[in-house]
């Protein structure tokens, strides 16, 4: 495979881009040797592309090309945009924790006021801590060999660590805010987040650019983890820079008898893919993931979800929505796979893409893998453009097209967004999609 063609934008190989970002790189000893393994890694798989199977409609090396340098430091202009940028986001009520330029801003956090049984730590500190034998673990991840994993790993240069205590019940969400404030740089964040047994917990994530910030890249990645019993809705909002790129990750492991409930709303950046990895690892666990692309213009929005069924009795649904205008290319590609041991599976995916121009595209990809022969198994894909019968019953009752339109189109998506439990995040779910629409022309 051929390595060169994984580039800085400065047209550098990239292993000088990772040579040169080594010194804001926190860790050393058995992190250095994890990252420079990670590198390695990276490098020898280079950038994806078509002929990567799980890769095959995002071919990274002609939509990305290369990986931007690593972001600076924010300093006090930047982080006054930033400010801005979150008070701009309208989500009130929660606990926000802020990461500006894919470093941890305290100054904009809200870590004086968490709740009781919530404790928030920073990745960075925790990897330059010599005397934490496992800081080294927090770069793994072994859920998939992924050429974007091994850099998000190589590169992370901070994030945040939550912990969950044991039956805790936190009355705010936690909100996760990743702001960009330079233009043509990397922003490479990694975030862990435990959930023990029996907490309920809401996270939020928000991807936002502060005003001035183009064409910069984000690569993130959280890893959680549910104890039995835990209850965890997870809600990701993605509304960077419409010439931004956005690469992230979620590995989500679910214990026993615990309930996942997520939804990602995908609406700006030029390209981007959300990829999740989702186990069950106790038995009688719920999953509910759900899924909205709204694009427009040239923008490529890809969502991937692998979910394994490794244990028996545990039950998954998938719904996923995509809205595409103008040359717009929507990806979905949901995986089931249930494992010979993983008897009494309840496992169905529906994706479903509504086209408003003729060159508009979407790929919908549904797979199942099936190894147990006690299960119940299915999955659905359609396509199509909006009902004219529906909008000539609309317009003939006076409202314009546009307003027609976009009162189907607030109905397709909606069955995705009713997903939401919290009313205060359903709510800021529906202004985005609203914000959406009102920018078509």
């Amino acid at each position: 495979m051929n390595v060169a063609l994984a580039k800085s934008t400065t047209g550098q190989p990239f292993n000088e881009l990772f040579a040169a970002a080594r010194g804001r790189l926190p860790g050393a000893g058995t992190v250095a040797e994890l990252r420079q393994a990670a590198f390695d890694d990276f490098a020898r798989l280079g950038l994806p592309y078509r002929r990567i199977e799980e890769w095959k409609y995002t071919d990274l090396r002609a939509l990305l090309r290369e990986v931007a340098p690593l972001a600076p430091a924010p300093d006090q202009a930047a982080l006054a945009r930033a400010a801005k940028a979150v008070r701009s986001l309208g989500i009130d009520g929660t606990q926000k924790l802020v990461l500006v330029d894919g470093v941890f801003a305290p100054q904009l956090s809200d870590m004086a006021s968490l709740e009781g049984g919530v404790r928030v730590r920073v990745l960075r500190e925790i990897l330059e801590d010599a005397a934490n034998e496992a800081r080294a673990d927090l770069l793994r991840t072994s859920v998939a060999s992924d050429a974007m994993i091994s850099l998000n790993a190589a590169l992370a240069t901070d994030g945040v660590v939550i912990d969950i205590a044991e039956g805790v019940v936190p009355a705010k969400p936690i909100h996760i805010v990743h702001v960009a404030t330079h233009s043509d740089a990397s922003l490479v964040t990694r975030s862990l987040v435990k959930v023990e047994r029996g907490a309920r917990v809401s996270l939020v994530e928000s991807f936002v650019a502060a005003e001035g910030a183009k064409a910069y890249q984000t690569h993130d990645s959280i890893l959680i983890w549910i104890g039995d019993g835990a209850e965890l809705q997870h809600v990701r909002l993605m509304e960077d820079a419409l010439d931004a790129a956005n690469i992230s990750t979620a590995v989500f492991t679910i214990g026993a008898k615990a309930r996942l409930n997520t939804f990602n709303l995908t609406n700006g950046g030029s390209v981007s893919r959300y990829q999740g990895f989702i186990t069950f690892a106790g038995e009688g666990s719920e999953l509910t993931t759900n899924g909205v692309n709204l694009l427009g213009a040239r923008r490529h929005g890809d969502t991937t979800l692998v979910v394994d069924h490794a244990v028996p009795n545990c039950a998954s649904r998938e719904v996923f929505r995509a809205v595409l205008d103008d040359r717009a290319h929507s990806v979905f590609q949901g995986r089931i796979i249930v494992r010979p041991d993983a008897q009494k599976t309840d496992g169905k995916m529906m994706t479903r893409a509504l086209l408003l121009s003729d060159e508009a595209e979407a790929d919908n990809k549904p797979e199942l893998e099936i190894f147990a022969d006690d299960v119940t198994c299915g999955h659905g894909a359609t396509a199509g453009a909006l009902d004219e019968s529906l909008l000539f019953y609309l317009r003939a009752r006076g409202l314009p097209e546009k307003e027609a339109q976009s009162l189907l189109i607030a109905a397709f998506v909606g069955e995705a967004i009713e997903s939401i439990a919290d009313d205060n995040l359903r709510d800021f779910a529906v202004a985005a999609a609203e914000r959406w629409l009102a920018t078509r022309g």
